[in-house]
């Protein structure tokens, strides 16, 4: 059973910063992708930065340049350091975990969330 657990949420003050830590633990197939989303009340959970096994990146527009995303370690680890925070920032951050059973099949999992309130 594959378990992803995230760390790190919490309050802070506009212009601030947080690191959120994910790890999945229990999988006997390999991660290969690893990624952060958040969902605002309201909105839409969108996805705020991923990261490959192999190290490609991707960071979304509303964040690049404030966030960036660690390589995922051997043991399937990855922060999410996030500098420069805005009111806007404020959600649910999750973390996902991903790869193919079979070389083709997709799997993923989620974590729990965790929350990020950032004050004006």
């Amino acid at each position: 059973q594959v378990q992803v657990v995230e760390s790190g949420g919490g309050l802070v003050q506009a212009g601030g910063s947080l690191r959120l830590s994910c790890a999945a633990v229990g999988s006997i197939l390999p991660i290969n992708t690893m990624g952060w989303y958040r969902q605002a009340p309201g909105k839409q959970r969108e996805l705020v930065a991923v990261i490959t096994s192999g190290g490609s990146t991707y960071v979304a527009d509303s964040v690049k340049g404030r966030f960036f995303i660690s390589n995922m370690s051997a043991k399937n680890t990855v922060w999410l350091q996030m500098n420069s925070l805005k009111p806007e920032d404020t959600a649910v951050y999750y973390c996902n975990a991903g790869g193919y059973s079979d070389g083709v099949t997709p799997f993923d999992y989620w974590g729990q969330g965790t929350q990020v309130t950032v004050s004006s």
